[in-house]
């Protein structure tokens, strides 16, 4: 099987780790230039989502080929064109999502075999809506969100409530070390994309994460 991947390097190395015990041939692309003259069979744009306009780099692609672009921040169909429909798989590539056991996608068509994943390392598969955050990271991005309301009222500081927040869930990593993993600007777009998308008050950025977004942003 021929994999083609676009992405940063920690989502690569991600990928990598997951593809490690899978026959599979792996090549890292530097861009989407041309992508649509070659002949993998399943291509890996873990940047798709900011950057969806390169959905145009793709008509044309073998019809067998297999595009998993991450769609966490978009929903697919505004994004995708009904001549690509049949090849998109949405996928969850935030930082620290990919190399989990449990792979969470979505599909705007019933013509995916799901399997395919699961021969190249991911044990499940999750099939949930296309929506922005789609599920397990609109939860860790609020569980962050939240987690900036405490400290900014001054309930407790950082190391305590990640300290708080592994011991009492038993999660891999607290709120302020995910958000460090994901990047503040992942989470940002993400709670932003939310609150544009529902107009829910739940997701309302903190002032704090905002503020530490602009400054690490504007760095």
């Amino acid at each position: 099987m021929n994999i083609a991947a676009l992405g940063s390097p920690k989502q690569l190395e991600e990928l990598n780790l997951i593809f490690s015990s899978a026959s599979c041939s792996f090549t890292v692309l530097e861009n989407t230039k041309n992508i649509s003259t070659t002949s993998f069979d399943l291509i890996f744009d873990l940047n798709f989502d900011n950057n969806p306009d390169s959905i145009n780099e793709y008509i044309g692609i073998h019809s067998k080929c297999i595009l998993c672009l991450s769609a966490v921040k978009i929903q697919l169909h505004q994004a995708i064109p009904k001549t690509l429909q049949a090849q998109v798989v949405g996928i969850n590539a935030l930082p620290t999502f990919l190399s989990r056991p449990l792979l969470e996608v979505c599909t705007l068509s019933n013509n995916i075999d799901f399997e395919i994943f699961k021969t190249l390392g991911w044990k499940s598969i999750s099939i949930v809506e296309s929506r922005i955050g789609m599920v397990s990271a609109r939860i860790i991005c609020m569980i962050i969100n939240e987690a900036y309301f405490t400290l900014q009222e001054g309930t407790a500081n950082r190391a305590d409530i990640d300290k708080g927040m592994k011991l009492g869930t038993a999660y891999p990593h607290g709120p302020f070390e995910w958000c460090e993993k994901i990047g503040i600007a992942n989470v940002f777009d993400l709670l932003n994309g939310m609150a544009n998308d529902t107009h829910d008050e739940r997701y309302k950025i903190c002032s704090l994460l905002k503020t530490e977004y602009l400054i690490a942003t504007n760095n």
